[in-house]
C-alpha cells in the first residue's frame, strides 16, 4: 500500500531540508532531489518500524499549505 504525503523542501545554508508536515518528519540533502529521496527513506523506515499507535498519533489529517501577504517595512 502506498500513501501520498506532502514534501516541503527549502534551502538551508549549503544544503536543503525536506519536511513532511503530515508526519512531522524531516531529512536533508545536498540537493533538492537528495533531500526528497532522504525524506522518502526516512518515512519508509518510520512506517516499517513504528507501532500503529505512533503512526496514528503523529498523523495530521488536516493541514494547509498556502501563501499570505503582509506589509514589510
Amino acid at each position: 500500500m502506498n500513501r501520498r504525503l506532502t514534501a516541503i523542501v527549502e534551502r538551508d545554508g549549503d544544503g536543503y531540508v525536506a519536511l513532511c508536515p503530515e508526519m512531522d518528519i524531516a531529512s536533508q540533502g545536498n540537493s533538492v532531489a537528495q533531500a526528497r529521496s532522504n525524506l522518502e527513506e526516512a518515512l519508509t523506515l518510520f512506517f516499517e518500524t513504528a507501532p500503529a499507535e505512533e503512526v496514528e498519533r503523529r498523523m495530521r489529517s488536516e493541514f494547509y499549505v498556502t501563501h499570505v501577504e503582509v506589509a514589510v517595512g
